[in-house]
C-alpha cells in the first residue's frame, strides 16, 4: 500500500478525535480515552519486537544515536517548547497561547509520525503497515488533545479542527520528505522508534500507570497482543 495514503488516512485520525471534541460526543471521548493503553501497548511491541531489530540489524552504534535523537527531539518539542501538554481532554481553562505552543509541538511529532510509515514501508510493506497502526491508534487522542486545548483557549470549533487538520498535514508531509530526502530514508526508521518509543512510554502510559486493577492492564496488554496477531496475519496474507 502506497504511503501517502496511509498518512492521509493517519491524519484523518487527528480530525476525528477533534471532531469527537467539538461535537462533545461523550461515548467517543471514552472509546478514546480507553484506546490510550490499547495503543501504548501495540506500540511498544511495534518499536521493541518490530522496529529496532531493523534498525541494529547490522550492529552498527550510529542507529542508536538517531533512536536517542527522536526520542530526546520529542521530548524537547513537547516539553520544553510546550507550555502545556498532556493526552487525553483539557479540563482547565488555559492561555490562549498554550494551544498553539502545543500545536507546534505535536507538529514536530506528526512530522515524524509520518517518517514513520514512509521508512517503515521502505523497509518492508508488513512494517509499513505496523507503524502506520501505531500512529492511527494515537491519533484519535492527539486530535482530542489539540482541540480541546484549544478550546479551553477560548477559540471556537473551527479553530480546534483546524489545528488538528494542521498535524494532520505535518504527518502527510513527514512522508513527502522521506521519499525525497535520502538523510531521512536513511535513518528515519531509528529517529521513528525514538519517536514511537517517546510517545508510547513517557505520553501514554503516565496517562493510565497510576491506576490499579486490570481495567487498563487488560487494554495495554491487549494492545502487545494485537500487534503479534496482526504481525502473524500479514506474514500470512502479504508475505
Amino acid at each position: 500500500m502506497n504511503s501517502l495514503i496511509l498518512a492521509t488516512l493517519a491524519a484523518a485520525g487527528n480530525v476525528l478525535g477533534a471532531l469527537v471534541v467539538v461535537r462533545q460526543l461523550r461515548g467517543g471521548l471514552r472509546f478514546i480515552e480507553g484506546l490510550i493503553a490499547f495503543g501504548a501497548g501495540f506500540m511498544l511491541a511495534v518499536v521493541l519486537v518490530g522496529v529496532l531489530p531493523e534498525v541494529f540489524h547490522n550492529g552498527a552504534v550510529l542507529p542508536g544515536v538517531f533512536v536517542f535523537a527522536g526520542y530526546f527531539g520529542v521530548h524537547v518539542s513537547q516539553h520544553v517548547f510546550t507550555q502545556h501538554f498532556h493526552y487525553g481532554v483539557e479540563t482547565h481553562r488555559v492561555e490562549a497561547r498554550a494551544g498553539f505552543s502545543a500545536l507546534v509541538g505535536l507538529s514536530i511529532h506528526s512530522l515524524f509520525d509520518g517518517v514513520a510509515i514512509a521508512a517503515g514501508m521502505l523497509v518492508s510493506p508488513n512494517l509499513g503497515v505496523l507503524l502506520f497502526l501505531a500512529v492511527f491508534l494515537h491519533k484519535l487522542p492527539e486530535g482530542v488533545t489539540i482541540a480541546s486545548l484549544v478550546m479551553a483557549g477560548g477559540q471556537g470549533a473551527r479553530r480546534a479542527v483546524g489545528a488538528a487538520s494542521v498535524l494532520g498535514l505535518a504527518t502527510v508531509l513527514g512522508v513527502l520528505l522521506t521519499e525525497r530526502a535520502a538523510p531521512l530514508a536513511a535513518q528515519g526508521l531509528a529517529l521513528a522508534a525514538g519517536v514511537t518509543l517517546y510517545v508510547a512510554a513517557s505520553d501514554l502510559v503516565p496517562e493510565f500507570q497510576a491506576k490499579r486493577g486490570w481495567k487498563t492492564a487488560l487494554p495495554f496488554f491487549g494492545g502487545a497482543a494485537a500487534f503479534f496477531v496482526t504481525h502473524m496475519l500479514l506474514e500470512r496474507w502479504v508475505g
